[in-house]
C-alpha cells in the first residue's frame, strides 16, 4: 500500500513548522512536499534590521532542505489548486510547470502586501515584507544620502534625505525607528554641505504608535522615535503620492524621494481562488484548522480565517504568533487523520510583544510586565534569538559586530527599483526582464480585463477604508521605497514571476513567542518562553 501523500503551500511561519512537525509525528509513514518559491524560510521579524545594515540578508533565512531533511522540497508558485482531482498545479522559477498529488493539503501561502486606492501608491511606493524589498531599500536610504550629500541645491538635498513611512504598526515603527539610527550614522561620518540633517516621517491614521498594543508600550515607542528625532503625525496619511514627494492628508506637501508603505497585508489571493467560503480574503476553517466538506483540506496562517477560542465569535489575527502556533497544530490534525494521534482544536493566548526600536531600545510586555529601555532590548533579542529556527550564533555575532564597529553604507545595486513593485502577489520573488507576462496568461485562461480590473479596484476583496492610509494595524511587515531617478539607469522592467491565477486576483506569518504582528509575515513569533519546546528550537 503506498504511503499517504501530503502537499504543503508556503513555506512562512505556518507552512515550515507544520512541515517540521509532520516530518517528527509521521517517521517516514508518509511523503511531505512542500512547494515554496524561494528555498529558505524567511524570519521576518527581523528584517528591518538587514534594511538597516545590522544584518547581512542570509541571517535571516534558513534553508529548507538543510532544516527539513526528510521533505521533499519543490520550488514553485501554486497557480491553481484542483480540489475534486486533488491536485495542486505551480509553476516553477524557470517558467516550468508541474503537478503535485495529493492525499491531504495544507495551504500556508500567506500574505502580500495590501494595496488602498491612493492615486500613485503603487507607482512610488514599495512594500517591505520580503528580503528583495529590504535589499532594495537598503540600497536606495544609502544612495539618497550619497546624492545629498553631493547635491549644490538645498531644496534637492532636503528631499533626498527626507523618508517617508506610512503605517505605524510594528513594521513602520520598527523601520522608522532603525532607519533613522542609519542614516543619522551616515552624516556623522559625512555630513550633508548644507547643514541639513536626515529626516524620518511616521504617519498612521491611528491616534497613537502601535494601535494594537497596550498604551504603556505605545507611549514608550513614541517617546523614543521622536527623542530620536523621527517626525510622528498621528491622523495623518497620504492622500497622492508623485515622483517628487507625497500629499498628505492635511494639505503639506512633502518633497521626498522615498515613500515606505507599512499599512498591512491581505491574504495571498490564491485562497480567493479556491472559490470557498472566505471571511475578508481568508480561507473559513474550523476550530481544528480543516475546511468544512473538504476533509483533505487544511489551511493555516495569514490565509486561514481560524476561530479564536479565546474570544468567541472572532477570529484569530493575521500575526506570525498565531501562525507558528497553527502550523504545528495543523500539522498534529493531519497526522491524526492518517491515525497518528488525536487531533486538537487551535487554542492560544497571547504571551507578550516585543517591538525593537534600535540600538538598546525596545518596548515589550512579556507576560504581561511592562519593559522599555535596556531591559526591554535584552528581552527583545534574547527572544528572537530563541524563536528563529537557525543562525542563532551567526545573527548574535552580527549584534555584537554592530555593536563594535561602524555598519558598511555601500549600494550592493542588487534590486532595482523596477524589480520590487508594490502590486505584486509575489513580494519575495523579483520582477525579471524577458519573463511572461502573467496578465497574458490570465486572459488566456479565460479572465476578461474588466475582471482584471474588479480585482484591482479591490485589494484583498476588502473594501478600501474611506480615509487615504488605509488600516492602522500593520500586521506582518511591508514598506515602500521610491526612487524617480532608477528608470534611467536600469533596464526596462519585466513582468513578475507569478502564475496569473494569483496575479490576476492581485497582491507576516508566524514566529514563536513574546512577538510582533505579523510582518510582519505581519506576524512574529508567539512569545518565546523561557526553555523553548522542541518546536520552537
Amino acid at each position: 500500500m503506498s504511503r499517504p501523500r501530503i502537499v504543503i503551500v508556503g513555506a512562512g511561519f505556518a507552512g515550515f513548522r507544520a512541515a517540521r512537525t509532520l516530518s517528527r509525528l509521521t517517521r517516514h509513514k508518509a511523503d511531505i512536499t512542500l512547494l515554496n518559491p524561494t528555498d529558505y524560510f524567511l524570519y521576518l521579524p527581523l528584517l528591518p534590521q538587514v534594511a538597516a545594515g545590522i544584518l547581512e540578508p542570509r541571517r535571516v533565512t534558513v534553508s529548507l532542505s538543510g532544516t527539513l531533511p526528510h521533505v521533499r522540497l519543490v520550488l514553485g508558485e501554486a497557480g491553481s489548486i484542483d480540489l475534486d482531482g486533488q491536485t495542486v498545479h505551480y509553476t516553477g522559477p524557470e517558467g516550468d510547470t508541474g503537478t503535485l498529488p495529493y492525499d491531504r493539503l495544507i495551504l500556508a501561502a500567506g500574505s502580500v502586501n495590501k494595496l488602498l486606492p491612493i492615486p500613485g501608491v503603487a507607482e512610488h511606493a514599495h512594500g517591505f515584507r520580503s528580503l528583495p524589498e529590504a535589499l532594495y531599500l537598503r540600497d536606495h536610504v544609502t544612495r539618497q544620502m550619497e546624492l545629498a550629500a553631493a547635491a549644490d541645491d538645498p531644496e534637492t538635498c532636503s528631499a533626498r534625505c527626507t523618508f517617508v513611512v506610512v503605517g505605524a504598526g510594528y513594521t513602520g515603527t520598527e523601520v522608522a525607528a532603525q532607519g533613522k539610527l542609519f542614516t543619522d550614522a551616515q552624516v556623522r561620518k559625512h555630513p550633508l554641505r548644507s547643514g541639513l540633517r536626515p529626516r524620518w516621517m511616521l504617519l498612521d491614521i491611528a491616534e497613537r504608535v502601535l494601535p494594537e498594543l497596550d498604551e504603556r508600550l505605545s507611549r514608550t515607542a513614541d517617546r523614543v522615535l521622536r527623542q530620536r528625532g523621527v517626525d510622528v503625525r498621528m491622523g495623518t496619511s497620504v492622500k497622492e503620492a508623485t515622483h517628487r514627494g507625497v500629499l498628505l492628508t492635511d494639505g503639506e506637501f512633502v518633497d521626498t524621494r522615498t515613500l515606505v508603505w507599512c499599512v498591512g497585508v491581505r491574504p495571498d489571493p490564491l485562497a480567493e481562488s479556491l472559490e470557498l467560503p472566505l471571511e475578508r480574503g481568508r480561507l473559513l476553517v474550523d476550530p481544528y484548522l480543516q475546511v468544512p466538506g473538504r476533509p483533505g483540506l487544511f489551511a493555516a496562517g495569514d490565509a486561514a480565517a481560524v476561530p479564536d477560542l479565546e474570544k468567541p465569535g472572532e477570529y484569530t489575527p493575521m500575526t506570525a504568533q498565531h501562525a507558528w502556533r497553527q502550523g504545528k497544530a495543523v500539522a498534529q490534525n493531519v497526522a491524526a487523520s492518517l491515525g497518528l494521534g488525536e487531533r486538537r482544536a487551535y487554542r492560544h493566548r497571547d504571551l507578550g510583544f516585543v517591538v525593537d526600536l534600535g540600538g538598546v531600545k525596545a518596548a515589550a510586555n512579556p507576560l504581561g510586565i511592562p519593559l522599555s529601555g535596556v531591559a526591554a532590548g535584552a528581552v527583545t533579542r534574547g527572544y528572537h534569538l530563541a524563536a528563529m529556527p537557525g543562525n542563532r550564533v551567526r545573527v548574535a555575532a552580527d549584534w555584537l559586530l554592530d555593536a563594535a564597529l561602524p555598519r558598511q553604507a555601500v549600494q550592493l545595486g542588487l534590486v532595482r527599483s523596477w524589480s520590487v513593485p508594490l502590486d505584486t502577489a509575489s513580494p519575495e520573488l523579483v520582477r525579471a526582464p524577458g519573463a511572461p507576462d502573467p496578465q497574458d496568461g490570465a486572459a488566456a485562461a479565460g479572465e476578461s480585463d474588466s475582471d482584471r480590473d474588479h480585482a484591482k479596484g479591490r485589494p484583498g476583496g476588502e473594501t478600501a477604508k474611506d480615509q487615504p492610509g488605509g488600516e492602522t494595524a500593520d500586521r506582518n511587515q511591508p514598506d515602500p521605497v521610491q526612487d524617480p531617478d532608477a528608470a534611467k539607469h536600469s533596464e526596462p522592467p519585466g513582468p513578475v514571476l507569478r502564475p496569473h491565477t494569483r496575479a490576476a486576483a492581485g497582491p507576516p506569518s508566524d514566529a514563536p513567542a513574546v512577538h510582533r504582528p505579523h510582518p510582519d509575515q505581519s506576524s512574529a513569533p508567539e512569545p518565546a518562553s523561557p526553555k523553548p519546546t522542541e518546536g520552537d528550537s
